[in-house]
This record gives C-alpha cells, sequence and structure tokens, in this order.
C-alpha cells in the first residue's frame, strides 16, 4: 500500500503527517487522549490504492485524496487494556494530493496537513455531511492548521466545495 514516490515528490512528508496527526489529537479528542493516549496509523499511499479503497469501501470507483477507516463505531468506549486506544487508518493518495496542492495553489506540504487533520477528526467522529456540522468541522481545522502555521485552506475556495474523500 505505501507508495514510494512521496520521499520523491515531498520530502518530510512522514514527519509532516506526524505533526499534523498529532495536532488534531491534541485540539480534538480532548480528555480521551490524555486518559487512554491515542494512535492513529497513517498511510501514504498512491491514487490506484485510493481507487480501490473507494470503490470497495464507497462505491465510488475513482482515485480521491484522503480516506478514513474508524476503528471504533459509533459510541465504542475503549477497553480497559492500558494501551493506547487505536482510533483507525487515514490513507493518501500521493498523486491526488500533489495535484490538488497545484489547482488550488497551495504548498503540497499544507495541503498534506490539511488532509491529514481532516481525516484524523473523522476518526474522532467529526462529519461534514450537513451544512452545520461541515461549518463546525472546518472551523476546527482551521485553527489546527493555524497552530501548525498552514492558512486556511477553505478562504479561496468556490462555493461548490470539492470532495475530500474522507
Amino acid at each position: 500500500m505505501p507508495s514510494a514516490r512521496w520521499p520523491h515528490v515531498l520530502p518530510g512528508a512522514e514527519e509532516l503527517c506526524r505533526r499534523a496527526a498529532r495536532a488534531a489529537l491534541a485540539a480534538a479528542a480532548g480528555g480521551l487522549n490524555a486518559r487512554h493516549g491515542l494512535e492513529v496509523s497513517v498511510a501514504l499511499a498512491d491514487d490506484d490504492t485510493l481507487r480501490t479503497l473507494n470503490r470497495d469501501h464507497r462505491g465510488k470507483d475513482r482515485p480521491t485524496n484522503v480516506l478514513s477507516f474508524a476503528a471504533l463505531k459509533g459510541e465504542a468506549q475503549p477497553s480497559g487494556s492500558g494501551g493506547p486506544l487505536f482510533l483507525g487508518d487515514v490513507v493518501l493518495a500521493c498523486e491526488t494530493v500533489v495535484r490538488e496542492a497545484g489547482e488550488q495553489g497551495k504548498a503540497p506540504g499544507d495541503h498534506l496537513c490539511h488532509l491529514v487533520v481532516h481525516g484524523v477528526l473523522h476518526l474522532l467522529g467529526h462529519d461534514h455531511e450537513e451544512p452545520r456540522e461541515a461549518e463546525a468541522m472546518e472551523a476546527l481545522e482551521r485553527r489546527i492548521l493555524a497552530g501548525l502555521g498552514v492558512a486556511d485552506p477553505y478562504r479561496d475556495e468556490p462555493a461548490e466545495r470539492a470532495e475530500a474523500g474522507a
């Protein structure tokens, strides 16, 4: 699943993902993070992988930028295992992330950070299906990204948002 292209098109992508995931967890996980410790998996994959996952899990036969797969569903509570609580997986498509960054006039690293934050927020139960949910999620994303030194990813976006496949 990992793509060998990431280090060539975006050196430092792994560290950017770590920083973005930690920032999202710190800002949005509340007491859950402090009590249990949280763990997420971030996979730097390619368009072919995301296309397959998108088709198999969402019925959309096309690549997308990011997909999140939550390990906990609904109101599931952590077990008493004592280890970190695994929230799930965030999978990113190299070609789509880089292409979108170029199309949107964003630095690829900034776009990657945004998508990791977006994916981790989905693992924590945030969604954007309804307008009110979308506004709340976007406000949280903006706050987290500002803390990482990343500009508002929605500032120049047209009214019809590009699908963020998470």
